[in-house]
């Protein structure tokens, strides 16, 4: 987990303008994701002033603001420039008033601006510091987008993962990462799936070494980050190990939060692992559209011991 990102991390990221401000981006800090519309506090209330966040400023803000004195205005916003606060951001490509910029030069804070509507900056913004400053965890496995759907590939150390990701890589499919997975929780049922930026696009394969996988296949062969939809376990296949045959067992695995569907495939030589992990996602997207073969075969095996009873 990042303690916190820099308001240039934020610019570069999002793709803001800075208007005004652009040495002090670096030595600004966000601690926090949520943002701050400044309605109460234009009206001078600040006792429950939240200083810590970036201060977005919509029509509605800036409409206020217009109406205010010069005076009014320039007591106002130098009392928002607080010692922690991250930046003023404007949307809309709105006017920035003058006192603004003043009361943010003199608190050394930056100006930013942006033309996307309020609501859609201030999800946009979330969204991304919801992510950088989530607490992370690494887990060991492969993780691969198959049809959209990201397949975490789990099992003991040369059990087959990164061969088997290598394939699905040549079958179309787009790999995130290898070896090692960062993981975050987005929200109260998605889990994000990424790369450690030393491992992005990398691909270890036993008797090779280290590939790159978007050097050799293509930028539409990789894949920055995904939510994890399904858990694939590899296990080497024993006779004493049982195995779920009809797909009725079902398992999970919690990730933070989150509970994520989880299928245990046995591994033996022949197994074409490539193919069944893709049928496997294949099927699960087909169970969540609402059909269910498992459940199928059921309904038909009870139809078929009702006609024999019946004769």
């Amino acid at each position: 987990m990042a303690d916190s990102v820099t308001v240039k991390q934020l610019v570069t990221d999002t793709n803001l303008e800075v208007v005004r401000g652009e040495e002090y981006l670096t030595e600004r800090e966000i601690v926090v994701s949520d943002i701050s519309r400044p309605g109460l506090e234009l009206t001078g209330y600040f006792n429950y002033y939240p200083h810590e966040r970036i201060q977005l400023f919509g029509r509605t803000e800036i409409s206020f603001a217009r109406n205010m004195s010069s005076d009014e205005r320039a007591l106002i916003l130098k009392r928002m420039a607080a010692e922690d606060t991250p930046a003023f951001l404007v949307s809309r490509g709105l006017p920035i008033p003058d006192e603004m910029l003043q009361a943010a030069a003199t608190a050394h804070i930056p100006v930013l601006s942006s033309k996307l509507p309020t609501t859609r900056l201030s999800s946009l913004i979330t969204e991304y510091l919801d992510g950088q400053l989530a607490e992370r965890r690494s887990m060991h496995g492969v993780l691969v987008d198959i049809y959209g759907l990201g397949v975490l590939i789990t099992g003991d150390s040369g059990v087959g993962k990164s061969e088997t990701a290598l394939e699905l890589v040549q079958r179309g499919h787009r790999l995130i990462a290898d070896d090692r997975v960062d993981v975050y929780q987005q929200d109260e049922q998605t889990v994000i799936g990424e790369a450690p930026a030393i491992l992005s696009h990398l691909l270890e394969i036993r008797g090779i070494g280290i590939i790159d996988v978007m050097n050799l296949f293509g930028a539409g062969a990789v894949r920055e980050n995904t939510a994890i939809s399904l858990i694939v376990h590899l296990e080497n296949w024993s006779p004493d190990k049982s195995f779920d045959r009809l797909g009725s067992g079902e398992q999970t695995q919690q990730i933070f939060d989150v509970p994520v569907p989880k299928i245990t495939v046995p591994v033996k030589v022949g197994r074409n692992l490539a193919i069944i992990i893709e049928v496997a996602a294949m099927n699960f997207r087909a169970k969540s559209m609402g059909y269910d073969a498992t459940k199928t075969f059921e309904a038909n095996l009870n139809r078929l011991i009702q006609t024999n009873s019946g004769e």
